[in-house]
């Protein structure tokens, strides 16, 4: 087989964070696939088609992908961020072991990104700078039930926190619930940083101690950092650095 494909993380926004590695792939793609504001952000140049889709079509996305792959066709399939963060790389694989076994035999790749909670945690300072957890909100594809059981675990086990999919217009009340959850199980004021449009020109970041949290705080351009009990703030001119400790004592 000639074709191949690529799953490539774009990073989190600013195009100064799209990987080299990435970059070349993209240049010698013939067809790029992903969600439409992902694919966007690929520039369009002769001999490149862009197959744009709605977010909740991931396996038949991936599909696409694999048969345009054996039809010879360099296709990337993008993500933002990192491919095999609550993103693409994991749905093409099970597209790969449900699909035909022809796919197996393909040239696949996963291109790593920057994520967006990577990029949150360096622009306040080093707040992942510990043992931490990332967790995605969405119930979409899990149940509610599970979400609530791995917040109160990690909050047991004292992790630092990264939060994906925070609050969205069609489940405007899961991230107040996952707040309620956190509140009773931490029972301090550990810092919850709020990145939004993280490394793009209008980006904000804004500490705020958790019982102070209201659930209007995030939106799904959000990525939502929690500290954990060994979390410090240091106050300066400016913005406040915010870190964990490498090291914990007994």
């Amino acid at each position: 087989m000639t074709g191949w494909i690529v799953i490539a993380g774009l990073g989190p926004g600013d195009d100064a964070l799209v990987t080299p590695e990435v970059q070349d792939a993209l240049d010698q793609a013939t067809d790029i696939v992903g969600y439409i504001p992902y694919v966007a952000r690929v520039a369009p140049r002769e001999g490149l088609t862009l197959h744009p889709s709605d977010n909740r079509v991931e396996i038949d996305r991936s599909r696409h992908a694999l048969e345009m792959a054996s039809d010879g066709k360099r296709v990337v399939v993008v993500s933002s961020g990192d491919p095999g963060v609550f993103a693409m790389a994991a749905a093409v694989l099970e597209a790969v072991e449900h699909g035909a076994p022809a796919w197996r035999d393909l040239d696949i790749r996963v291109l790593p990104g920057i994520t967006a909670m990577l990029a949150a945690a360096a622009a306040c300072g080093a707040p992942l700078g510990h043992d931490f957890c990332a967790i995605n909100l969405s119930d979409n594809m899990k149940p509610w039930a599970l979400i609530e059981k791995r917040l109160r675990l990690a909050a047991e086990a004292d992790f630092a926190m990264a939060f994906y999919n925070p609050r969205s217009k069609s489940r405007p009340e899961g991230f107040g619930k996952a707040l309620k959850t956190l509140q009773d199980a931490c029972g301090d004021n550990r810092p919850m940083i709020f990145a939004r449009n993280v490394s793009r020109p209008d980006q904000t970041i804004r500490i705020v101690p958790l019982n102070e949290v209201q659930e209007d705080m995030a939106d799904m351009r959000t990525v939502v950092l929690l500290g954990s009990s060994q979390t410090r703030i240091i106050e300066r001119d400016g913005a406040p650095l915010v870190y964990t400790p490498r090291s914990v004592g007994e």
